[in-house]
């Protein structure tokens, strides 16, 4: 199936115009595995004057994709879902090693972008235009009536995180593309060779040549000449706040549609079900080691829960299986480098050496670091606001709700929060004073079902994910007015 995308060398190459080609650099960016330091292959590094042929291309290739039927598009689009989901093994065993996830989780990721492909085409076509009667405006006329369509924007730059390769790459592509915009995929470094597969299902799909198109390089040597280009009318990126806050201050007035870094918080009130909330912190907290958004990433509630909570989360955590994500069951995978490594091994010197009390974990081996909960953390401690992006986690004790949601709202990030409780009028009380995009009532915080709304505000984010929303962030509205004589 991927056999075009590189050669017998493990050279992957890009995609332009419907064809895999390789750079007229001639220099290639080893991709090694997080997991045993294997070399999986190699991408190109490109050139900026390659990056401008790419974009260039996807504006001939927009001339006629924006004029292809509705019907045309999304047909692509379900062929590339079940293409997909055909070669589901293959590409969760690339991703496996690349960025060190476990395989059942790969396999989901890929089953559940099928998904997200299949539901993005049903979308596009139960979207309407509208017309507008002149009439219902004070003073308004009846010879007067707008025709409201939705136009695409042009070219969409995609830029992917490594954490999802295949999933948040495809939710910018597929509402991109059947909105009638053409493609730039900036994937991960570490990631593309994943990305890059799921670049030659849509081509395998039968996508027109040029509507998607592959740039592949280190975003330190060509990813600011990609955000400024004058070729790119929109900028869809997940990654970390720092680039996002950096791409915002590049973009020139492109509009944005950001993902970014969160600290969501957990807070449990004394009446909550402690097993339950346990559980959901747990798998919250851990799974893929904590490396996503949406991971929880601090717990707040009271001395009276906190004891009892403890030995909860110690005893599940010790549980988690930690080793090498090829091995059933495995849930603590190493990290995707030392530098990740680096920085939490950091975080949990910095609660030692300040107080915090470690219920469990807290050591390291190459880049996995084991599974670490600390109690008593305190708003003095760099744990309690650092988005530590791997398994450590951090209970933080208040004294009232109040404190509780004050502690929240003081984070620069707003992306997620839970509530765990019985009380659903203190649960719709804290909902509606955290400043996040999203509160999960009696559930860990996590990302979808897909067409949910999925926003950050403060640094994590900017504009509205979720099918629906992406597509109409991807698109603008143009008003054809009649006047009836």
């Amino acid at each position: 199936m991927f056999s075009n995308l590189r050669n017998n060398d493990k050279i992957y190459k890009n995609l332009y115009n419907g064809e895999w080609i390789e750079s007229s650099s001639q220099k290639l960016i080893e991709i090694f595995s997080p997991v045993d330091g294997s070399s999986l292959g190699k991408v190109q590094a490109m050139t900026t004057e390659e990056v401008d042929m790419a974009i260039k291309n996807t504006k001939e290739a927009l001339k006629s994709w924006q004029e292809t039927s509705l019907n045309e598009r999304v047909d692509i689009i379900y062929k590339a879902a079940n293409i997909l989901e055909e070669n589901s093994e293959e590409i969760a065993t690339l991703m496996m090693m690349e960025i060190s996830k476990d395989k059942k989780s790969c396999v989901s990721e890929v089953v559940r972008t099928a998904d997200l492909l299949r539901f993005t085409a049903d979308t596009a076509k139960s979207m309407q235009g509208e017309a507008l009667s002149g009439d219902s405006f004070p003073g308004g006329s009846k010879s007067k009536m707008a025709f409201v369509s939705r136009e695409p924007l042009g070219t969409v730059l995609a830029i992917a995180p490594f954490n999802y390769p295949i999933n948040l790459s495809a939710s910018k592509i597929g509402p991109a593309i059947v909105a009638g915009n053409t493609v730039i995929l900036k994937p991960p470094t570490q990631g593309s060779l994943s990305a890059l597969c799921l670049a030659e299902v849509f081509n395998k799909a039968g996508l027109p040549a040029g509507v998607l198109n592959t740039v592949t390089g280190r975003g330190s040597e060509i990813g600011d000449y990609l955000i400024s280009h004058e070729g790119i009318n929109f900028i869809n990126f997940t990654g970390s706040t720092a680039v996002g806050q950096h791409i915002a201050s590049l973009s020139k007035m492109v509009p944005l549609l950001l993902e970014l870094g969160g600290k969501d918080a957990a807070i449990i009130l004394e009446d909550a079900n402690l097993e339950e909330a346990a559980t959901n912190i747990v798998n919250g907290a851990y799974s893929y080691s904590g490396q996503r958004c949406t991971a929880v990433k601090r717990i707040l509630t009271f001395d009276s829960v906190a004891d009892k909570l403890i030995p909860l989360l110690k005893e599940k955590i010790e549980k988690l299986k930690v080793g090498n994500p090829a091995e059933d069951g495995v849930v603590i995978t190493p990290l995707i480098d030392n530098k990740s490594a680096d920085f939490v091994e950091g975080l949990i010197k910095d609660a030692k050496d300040s107080g915090a009390t470690l219920v469990t974990g807290g050591t390291r081996e190459n880049n996995t670091i084991y599974p670490t909960l600390f109690d008593n953390v305190t708003t003095d401690m760099r744990l309690a606001w650092e988005e530590p992006f791997g398994p450590v986690l951090p209970l933080i004790r208040v004294s009232s709700i109040d404190e509780a949601i004050e502690i929240a709202n003081k984070s620069e990030y707003g992306l997620q929060s839970s509530v765990f409780t019985q009380d659903i009028d203190k649960a719709f009380y804290i909902a509606k004073k955290l400043e996040v995009g999203t509160v999960q009532i009696n559930n860990k915080t996590e990302r979808g079902p897909d067409h949910y709304p999925f926003l950050g505000v403060k640094s994590s984010g900017m504009g509205t994910q979720g099918i629906r929303y992406s597509i109409e962030a991807m698109s603008r509205p143009k008003a054809i007015v009649l006047n009836i004589k």
